[in-house]
């Protein structure tokens, strides 16, 4: 499948200044049957996307409705096909125009359908705005069709004219952002390193990415691979975090990492072109076992392995069912890149192996349940010693943490956040948290009741204690009722404690905990009591420890309640909204405007402050290129301040 990369990249069917005569053949050059040809594949492509049985989560929407709008011109297209007279010059040129919006149009709706996932996730405002631009597409293709040439009645004019106002006038969505997602993004990109914190956010991606299995990585791992390709060394940074993330998913799934070499854009390469024959589908990397399936597609016998190892039975080239799971020895092949590698001098790289479990499951299963039973020994070290390595172990893979519960380590775990021993107390509750990131442990977890406890260890431990304790919280809380339960056990209070006094990453844990506890209104009526917006108005002056965004993200919860509202309703923190509106980061604008909204949606005296500090010109701007969710966030806000004015 061929990706489009993201940003303002365009479909290039066409080279600039190249005319559709040019790019399809004259109109002497083409009978009328091949223009009838060209109906049939419009008629063709609107039954190809209709197939596409489901599409990726955050454009589901969008996909659908303009699915919905390309079949509105089935009526159009049978009538144009059905027409016997000659087709006229005008209709020609509608009829390539069309072709080619359609082409856009079916690979967007295709890269929805079965495109990385990472990637639309991370460059979902990017993907939106190539909806816009198929809908600008399809709108200019029908701006002149010659519909008396053509025959076309008067009813289906109608219908056709309707449809064009509405691709003409397409507006971008004005849906409610998924605040968890956006956070748990901020969380995964904003460091290198696997803090405890950031597996929660991992495991509240997968479900939400439907990134959850290996065989679902495996598959993701594909069409990364597809992006890098075709990007050619764009949008760098972007692809760079795609990666990083793919590898962070793939990390707490215990796979290896992968490395994908990015080529510079625009630079030509003067190593040696391998032919695209020589190379596998799925890595896109020279064969040097290369086996046949049922499909007749070609794979490096270890990389199909792999998939089919991992219950995948769909051909990745052609996505059919495998019939058999024969992988056949393609030796002509073979012979032909030894030829052609010993011809042009290139080392084949080296298999790496990798090295099989020196001990049988039924061994590692006993020393699991060693560890397990040594949790309860009389002796401390003992218990120090099993604890710290669960923990370990606990992090390394799902493999790990599923023998920990199926061999009953989560009571013993639970108890030890009591014991009065602060090595134990940090060792036991980073290993829960470790448990925790498998849904089916949190509940697990949550049945031994140890949330009062680990509010104790927030209270009252060491450090790294406090620490792990917030992240351990805050992936509890994924579950509704725990979000309760830590509100009325007054676990509020510490983690606020821990914002304004622990260290960076503790700041970091506890922020990311608040935001979640925050999506329950009894917690937001809670923590306004706390005095938590005080706080994050400090936070927001401190703009070196890159929580900007986190914290414009729980003060627009915190704005859902009157107490809150009356809190930001301070000249000092408008404001601060101003100055972020003015000269922050994209995000932080974006950020800033839809608190900025919200308020002023409340209370029309604090939009009337921000005019007086200066605000409209800052919104026009962000309505005009600020980012999807800032331009509707600014327009709307311009909106409101055009009626304020026409109140007497």
């Amino acid at each position: 499948m061929k990706f489009v990369s993201g940003g303002m990249d365009r479909d290039h069917e066409l080279e600039e200044g190249v005319t559709v005569e040019e790019e399809f053949g004259s109109s002497c050059q083409t009978s009328p049957q091949d223009k009838r040809e060209v109906v049939r594949e419009l008629i063709g492509v609107i039954h190809t996307v209709g197939s596409y049985e489901e599409y990726r989560r955050l454009q589901r929407e969008e996909c659908h409705d303009l699915f919905e709008r390309l079949q509105l011109l089935l009526p159009l297209f049978e009538e144009i096909r059905d027409f016997e007279g000659q087709i006229p010059e005008s209709g020609i040129e509608f009829l390539m125009k069309l072709k080619k919006a359609f082409s856009s149009a079916k690979k967007l709706l295709k890269t929805c359908h079965c495109g990385s996932k990472i990637y639309l996730a991370i460059e979902s405002e990017a993907v939106m705005g190539r909806f816009y631009s198929v809908y600008e597409r399809l709108s200019q293709a029908l701006e002149n069709i010659p519909y008396d040439e053509f025959g076309i009645s008067d009813e289906e004019k109608e219908q056709v004219e309707l449809l064009r106002v509405q691709f003409r006038r397409a507006k971008k969505r004005n849906v409610s952002q998924d605040m968890e997602l956006t956070m748990d993004l901020m969380v995964a990109l904003s460091t290198n390193n696997d803090r405890n914190a950031d597996s929660a956010s991992i495991d509240r991606l997968g479900h939400k990415l439907g990134l959850r299995t290996v065989e679902d990585l495996k598959v993701e791992t594909i069409s990364v691979r597809k992006v890098v390709k075709e990007r050619k060394g764009r949008h760098a940074e972007e692809t760079q975090k795609i990666l990083d993330l793919l590898n962070k998913f793939r990390r707490f799934a215990g796979l290896e990492e992968i490395e994908l070499l990015m080529p510079k854009a625009h630079e030509k390469s003067t190593s040696l072109a391998i032919p695209k024959e020589f190379l596998c589908p799925i890595t896109l990397e020279i064969m040097m076992d290369p086996v046949t399936v049922s499909t007749g597609q070609t794979y490096e016998r270890e990389n199909i392995q792999q998939l089919l190892d991992s219950n995948c039975r769909t051909c990745p080239k052609t996505g059919k069912i495998l019939e058999h799971l024969v992988l056949a020895p393609n030796f002509a092949l073979k012979n032909l890149i030894q030829q052609w590698c010993e011809k042009n001098n290139f080392q084949l790289p080296k298999k790496q192996t990798i090295p099989k479990s020196e001990t049988p499951s039924t061994q590692r299963d006993g020393k699991f349940l060693s560890l397990i039973q040594d949790l309860s020994s009389s002796q401390l070290e003992v218990q120090r010693k099993a604890v710290k390595e669960i923990r370990m172990l606990s992090k390394e893979n799902p493999e790990n943490r599923t023998v920990i519960v199926n061999h009953g380590g989560i009571p013993p775990l639970v108890q030890l956040l009591s014991y009065p021993d602060s090595r134990i107390q940090e060792n036991a509750v980073t290993a829960l948290l470790n448990l925790s990131i498998d849904e089916t442990n949190k509940k697990l977890i949550s049945k031994e009741e140890p949330i009062p406890t680990i509010i104790e260890i927030l209270q009252n431990g060491n450090v790294g204690a406090k620490e792990n304790s917030a992240a351990a919280l805050f992936s509890l809380s994924m579950l509704d009722e725990n979000k309760e339960a830590i509100g009325s056990l007054n676990g509020i209070p510490p983690l606020i404690e821990l914002l304004r006094n622990g260290t960076i990453r503790g700041k970091k844990d506890a922020i990311t905990a608040l935001f979640n506890l925050c999506f329950s209104e009894q917690n937001v009526r809670l923590a306004n009591e706390a005095g938590i917006v005080a706080l994050l108005f400090q936070l927001l002056e401190k703009k070196n420890l890159e929580m900007v965004d986190e914290t414009l993200s729980i003060l627009l919860l915190l704005a859902t309640h009157p107490d809150g509202r009356h809190e930001m309703g301070k000249l000092s923190f408008i404001e601060t909204l101003v100055n972020l509106i003015r000269d922050g980061t994209p995000k932080n604008k974006e950020c800033s405007v839809a608190v900025l909204h919200r308020l002023s949606a409340h209370n029309s005296n604090l939009m009337l402050a921000a005019l007086q500090y200066g605000v409209y010109e800052h919104l026009v701007d962000i309505a005009e290129s600020g980012t999807d969710r800032g331009q509707r966030k600014a327009k709307s806000i311009l909106q409101l301040m055009s009626k304020a004015e026409q109140i007497p």
